[in-house]
C-alpha cells in the first residue's frame, strides 16, 4: 500500500468514527428522559420534590348524567381552595397530585389556575371511578369495549383533555370494595392496563381491601402489565399482610385519609398510620409507600363548597411522630419525594 492509498484509509477511518459518534450523540438524545406530566406541561421526573399524592380539590357527587362545569364557578372554587393549597407549600410541598376523576368534578383548568397563582405543580389525570356502584361512569361505557375505553382515555394524553390541551399524568379508575370485582370494573382495569401500554401512566385505583386489590393486580399481570403500575389507592383498607404482599409483587402502596386522630387503633390516626408504615419499613418495603391526606372536596351542592380540610397534617402531625418512631430525613424523603417519582413518572412497565 502506497502512502496516498494509505492516506485515503485514513480518511475512510474518520469519516466512520465520525458518523458512528454522531449516531452515538443522535440515539441518546432520543431517549428521554423520565417524565411527569402536570397541567402546565410535561417536566423532569427528578423535579418533583416534595408530593402529596392523592388529594382533591373539587368532587362533585351529583352523578355522570348531571355534573358539568356549569355545576362551580371557577373563582369561588380557588378563593376557597388557594389558601390550604399555599399553607400546604409553606410546609414544603410542591407537588399535589389531584385524584378527581372525570364526571366527578375533574376541572383541568381549574388547577392550571390554581397551579399559577400557588406555585405549586398539580397534576390531573383520565379513567373512569367505577366505585359507588358506576355513578360516575359515563352512559356511553356499558356499550363501549375495553380498547374503545382505553381510546378516549389514550386520546386525552396524547391530544389533551377535551379542548384545554392540558394533558393527564396518570390513570385514575376505582372500583368497589368487593371480594370480586364485577365485570364492569374488570372492564376498567382491562383499559386501565391497554392505556398504560400505549401511555406509561400509572394506574391509581381507588380500592380498600386486599381482595380486589389483589384480583386488579391479577388482570395487569395477564394483561403484560408489571405490577409496579399499579398503585393501591386506599391500601390503609387492607391487611398488613396483603399491603406487605402486593408490595412485594412491585405495587405502590398508598395510605391516605392521613388525620390527626388519637385512636391508635383507628386507621386514619397518626398512632396507626405510624404502626403500618413501621411494618412496611421492617420489611423492607419503605420504597412502595406513599402517603397522603385524600383531602380537600369543595362540593358545589353544598353552600360555599361545605367544609374543606386541609392538606397540613402529614407535616405538622405525621412526619414528627415518625421522627420518633426512629424514621430519618432520608426515609421521610424517601415517601414524599423518590417514591411518589417512581410511581407517578411516565414509563412503560412491562413484565
Amino acid at each position: 500500500m502506497d502512502d496516498e492509498d494509505l492516506k485515503i484509509l485514513k480518511i475512510v477511518i474518520y469519516i466512520i468514527i465520525f458518523l458512528l459518534f454522531g449516531i452515538i450523540i443522535i440515539t441518546c438524545k432520543s431517549v428521554p428522559e423520565d417524565s411527569i406530566m402536570t397541567v402546565t406541561g410535561k417536566m423532569p421526573a427528578s423535579e418533583l420534590g416534595r408530593t402529596l399524592e392523592h388529594e382533591h380539590i373539587l368532587v362533585d357527587f351529583i352523578g355522570a348524567d348531571s355534573t358539568g362545569y356549569s355545576r362551580w364557578d371557577k373563582e369561588e372554587v380557588i378563593r376557597k381552595a388557594l389558601p390550604y393549597v399555599i399553607a400546604a407549600k409553606e410546609k414544603g410541598l410542591e407537588t399535589f397530585i389531584e385524584c378527581t376523576p372525570a364526571y366527578l368534578g375533574r376541572d383541568p383548568l381549574l388547577l392550571k389556575e390554581l397551579s399559577e397563582r400557588s406555585g405549586v405543580r398539580f397534576i390531573t389525570n383520565t379513567g373512569y371511578y367505577g366505585a359507588r356502584s358506576n355513578l360516575f361512569i359515563p352512559d356511553s361505557f356499558d356499550t363501549s369495549d375495553v380498547s374503545q375505553i382505553a381510546a378516549i382515555w389514550i386520546k386525552e394524553f396524547e391530544k389533551g383533555i377535551e379542548d384545554t390541551g392540558i394533558k393527564p399524568g396518570f390513570i385514575k379508575i376505582g372500583v368497589d370494595p368487593d371480594d370480586s370485582l364485577s365485570p364492569e370494573h374488570k372492564k376498567l382495569i382491562k383499559a386501565a392496563a391497554l392505556t398504560h401500554l400505549r401511555t406509561g401512566l400509572g394506574i391509581a385505583s381507588h380500592t380498600g381491601p386486599d381482595s380486589p386489590a389483589e384480583e386488579q393486580i391479577k388482570i395487569l399481570k395477564e394483561a403484560g402489565v408489571d405490577p409496579s403500575a399499579f398503585i393501591w389507592v386506599h391500601a390503609q383498607g387492607g391487611t398488613s399482610e396483603g399491603n406487605i404482599k402486593a408490595a412485594r409483587e412491585g405495587a405502590w402502596i398508598s395510605l391516605d385519609n392521613v388525620h390527626a386522630g388519637t385512636d391508635p387503633k383507628s386507621p386514619g390516626s397518626i398512632d396507626w398510620y405510624c404502626n403500618r408504615i413501621v411494618e412496611l419499613k421492617e420489611k423492607g418495603l419503605l420504597g412502595k409507600v406513599l402517603i397522603s391526606h385524600d383531602s380537600g372536596w369543595f362540593d358545589p351542592a353544598k353552600p360555599e363548597g361545605g367544609a374543606f380540610n386541609g392538606y397540613t397534617v402529614i407535616f405538622d402531625s405525621l412526619l414528627p411522630a415518625l421522627k420518633k418512631y426512629g424514621f430519618t430525613d432520608v426515609e421521610i424523603d424517601q415517601m414524599l419525594v423518590k417514591n411518589p417519582r417512581e410511581a407517578y413518572k411516565i414509563r412503560i412497565r412491562k413484565l
